[in-house]
């Protein structure tokens, strides 16, 4: 669904985490991260993927790759979320959804016969100058910790 394309500079975002801190890409300048959008906290999907990253966190924090996750949930429902699952990395609560238009990942959406707005499920993997490596458009929420890392060797940013 989105219009951004790997090689492109990351849209700047500046938000509130799960703790009510201030948040921004540009905190991360200098740094590998994985920007992923998800739709809701606490749903069965969105759990998983998760807890997925934060099981498998030491990976990608062997590979100097931060993870970020955003949602349309807001802070109070991020911090349960966060603490429910004992996360690991900053929930960004994106309610009016600029951020995820920014990205183009808020839109039209089917489900069970009804249609209605919402964020599509995709992660944004941005390097050290704030670039797009690459976009994930289907994450494998069970797998997605896997998916992160090939994805980084595929586009050709082998991590040390």
């Amino acid at each position: 669904m989105t219009t951004l394309i790997a090689g492109a500079k990351a849209p700047v975002f500046k938000g509130v985490d799960q703790n009510g801190n201030p948040i921004s890409l540009a905190d991360f300048k200098g740094k590998k991260v994985v920007l992923y959008f998800y739709p809701k906290d606490d749903t069965p999907t969105c759990t998983v993927q998760a807890c997925n990253l934060r099981d498998n966190q030491h990976l990608l924090t062997d590979e100097g790759i931060e993870v970020i996750g955003v949602s349309i949930d807001p802070v109070k429902k991020h911090k349960k979320f966060e603490t429910k699952y004992g996360l690991t990395f900053p929930l960004v609560a994106d309610e009016d959804h600029k951020i995820a238009e920014q990205y183009g990942v808020w839109g039209e959406k089917k489900f069970m016969g009804r249609v209605f707005d919402g964020t599509h499920r995709t992660t944004f993997l941005i390097d050290e100058k704030g670039k797009i490596k690459h976009i994930i458009q289907k994450p494998d929420s069970k797998n997605h910790t896997r998916q992160v890392l090939d994805a980084w060797n595929e586009s050709g940013n082998k991590t040390q």
